[in-house]
């Protein structure tokens, strides 16, 4: 197993066997670097373990796959939890990537495979459009703010509006990006008007709730369970007992995407509002004395669930066929 600790402008190699670390060394974060790389590498060992540094190792990644490699790219956190676990205490570049290699060897981390173009690009457009939203509310608000004040230089407000009015405006224009992206790839726009169907998923929801259902589906070879799902999203429960006299309550994993847990949260707060199985599932676990919060939580997660049945099957939601399993 091959373990690389990723930068900006190279990476450190090191490859586990037998029981046995072997440091390859560092190469540049380039496609000469990846070729020097695979040229230290045994011809029979081509599965690499990378951790996730910012998108640094994105190149990577999709070269070894592209080669024909099998590339892991576990959660850091889980990674570090292991070895500390171990009595691993340094933390250099080169530690990493041993780390990383016995972790990949030893735990056998889900199989990482690379989301398709189409739905690659609208990722890049999403999180382009959310930076711009949150420039946008920042902005905004320094100009309330400004207002308050008993004295302000004469050209501040009028820069305030000026920068204003250019993010709104590269907002304007990655929007209709979106657009016509959906407009071009009527896949995308057809499987998110199925999605659309979910109770609470929305226009401002589904096209995040899409790209993450299509990397769950890359992730898992199309073969991901609805649980699975739930737990990559960190909306699992996660119960605390011991013995008889530790009993807390149950909270969530929180692992994975927060700001889809937030979305999904907001999606089941606007869905119980309707006369939808949603809802009948929400009053039913309070009729149970089940708290208003976790009641909340278990209406997001069935959000998530049947997303996934309607994306995995390609098939409109089914009131009827969920008020029958619920």
């Amino acid at each position: 197993m091959l373990g690389v600790d990723i930068a900006h402008t190279t990476f450190t190699a090191a490859r586990w066997a037998a029981g046995e670390s072997q440091r390859l060394g560092t190469f540049p974060n380039t496609a000469a670097g990846f070729a020097a790389f695979a040229q230290v590498v045994p011809p029979d060992e081509r599965a690499l373990t990378l951790e996730p540094t910012g998108g640094y190792e994105l190149r990577l990644a999709s070269w070894a796959v592209a080669q024909g490699w099998t590339v892991h790219i576990p959660n850091p956190a889980h990674v570090r939890a292991w070895a500390t676990g171990r009595g691993q205490r340094a933390k250099t570049d080169r530690q990493d990537a041993l780390v990383l290699a016995r972790y990949g060897a030893e735990c056998a981390p889900p199989v990482w495979q690379p989301l398709g173009a189409e739905l690659s690009e609208l990722d890049d457009l999403l999180h382009r459009k959310d930076d711009l939203e949150q420039m946008l509310r920042q902005e905004r608000n320094r100009q309330h703010a400004l207002g308050a004040r008993p004295q302000v230089a004469r050209a501040v407000p009028p820069s305030m509006q000026r920068v204003i009015g250019l993010l709104e405006e590269e907002l304007r224009q990655v929007e209709e990006a979106i657009a016509a992206h959906l407009q071009t790839h009527g896949a995308l726009q057809e499987t998110a008007a199925q999605l659309q169907t979910v109770p609470g998923i929305g226009a401002r929801s589904v096209l995040p709730l899409l790209v993450t259902l299509g990397r769950w589906h890359a992730r898992t070879a199309g073969r991901g369970t609805a649980k699975g799902l739930v737990a990559y999203a960190g909306l699992d429960p996660v119960p605390y007992e011991s013995g008889t006299s530790v009993h807390r309550h149950a909270t969530i994993s929180r692992q994975g995407n927060r700001a889809l847990r937030s979305r999904l949260y907001w999606c089941a707060l606007g869905a119980i509002r309707g006369n939808n199985p949603l809802r009948a599932f929400y009053h039913r676990l309070l009729a149970h004395h089940k708290a208003k919060k976790l009641a909340l939580v278990a209406a997001a997660r069935k959000i998530l669930s049947w997303a996934w049945a309607v994306y995995r099957d390609q098939t409109p939601f089914d009131p009827a066929r969920a008020a029958a399993a619920a």
